[in-house]
């Protein structure tokens, strides 16, 4: 015998869709799923109980691909309880999903941080943002480039047993930022792909060549793009001019207005494009 749908409806938001935003729009839930979304309020309203959330937006969550720790928590030196403390603050600003991720470090550290990440994901409750995997941001970069990292602990790539050395979880989602003109990055960017990892550009000096050949083999992102790279010069294009040109290639950005200019942010939205 079916259950009767647990109903709720939101009336009288401005909800943000792919193509447009919907003022005074209604969405049906049911069940805790997106039903609906009437681009008025909706003639189902008779017996289901409703909200009224005039002067709000309603817009999908976000999914944080590349964040260290938030309410006062690192995510490398934490437990899964202080993870889910983290998932409930993001859940909090729109957040529901990330990736927990890890600056260069020794394998001790890398092993602990994963295990904390493999419990809080078999132990997901309810309240939070989920986790789904791990982001490495290196230890495959560029010294030159180090931004923030710590330069201690950056290795180049010399074969299968150098990515053997980083732990994973079983089912976690796997990013990871390096720098294709390492030592054996080329192959390093063919490897991860073939292990099934999101293979992203940063922290890097690549010229143009090395940029292509890294695509090739399966680096299709750009981390905090224009941020730890070199910069754009009009007779040595490197990976700002790229990562502009492709459109093959997705960036992300911090978009704080401090790590770049709010006109710099305007420009790569033109150029780019929203998605």
């Amino acid at each position: 015998m079916n259950r009767p749908a647990n109903r709720l409806l939101l009336r009288n938001a401005s909800v943000v869709l792919p193509d447009r935003t919907i003022e005074h729009a209604s969405i049906l839930v049911e069940n805790g799923r997106i039903a609906a979304v009437h681009e008025n309020n909706s003639s189902e309203s008779a017996g289901v109980e409703s909200r009224d959330l005039s002067g709000l937006t309603v817009l999908p969550g976000f999914i944080d691909v590349h964040i260290h720790g938030a309410a006062g928590i690192d995510v490398m030196d934490t437990t899964a309880q202080g993870l889910q403390e983290v998932s409930r603050y993001l859940a909090s600003q729109g957040v529901t999903a990330w990736l927990p991720t890890f600056v260069p470090a020794s394998d001790e550290n890398y092993e602990r941080a994963v295990e904390a990440i493999a419990e809080s994901m078999r132990d997901f409750g309810t309240g939070g943002a989920r986790v789904l995997g791990v982001h490495y941001e290196g230890p495959f970069v560029n010294s030159a480039q180090c931004g923030a990292l710590h330069v201690e602990h950056f290795k180049t790539y010399s074969g299968p047993a150098d990515l053997d050395s980083l732990p994973v979880g079983a089912d976690m989602l796997r990013m990871i930022t390096l720098a294709p003109e390492v030592d054996g990055g080329i192959e390093l960017v063919r490897d991860l792909t073939r292990r099934g990892w999101v293979v992203s550009i940063g922290h890097t000096r690549a010229t143009i060549d090395v940029l292509d050949q890294a695509l090739a083999a399966g680096a299709r992102h750009m981390t905090h793009f224009m941020n730890a790279m070199a910069p754009l010069h009009h007779r040595n294009p490197g990976p700002i001019a790229w990562g502009l040109a492709r459109e093959d290639v997705t960036c992300d950005v911090i978009a704080d207005g401090i790590h770049l200019d709010p006109f710099v942010l305007r420009l790569l939205v033109k150029i780019k494009g929203v998605d």
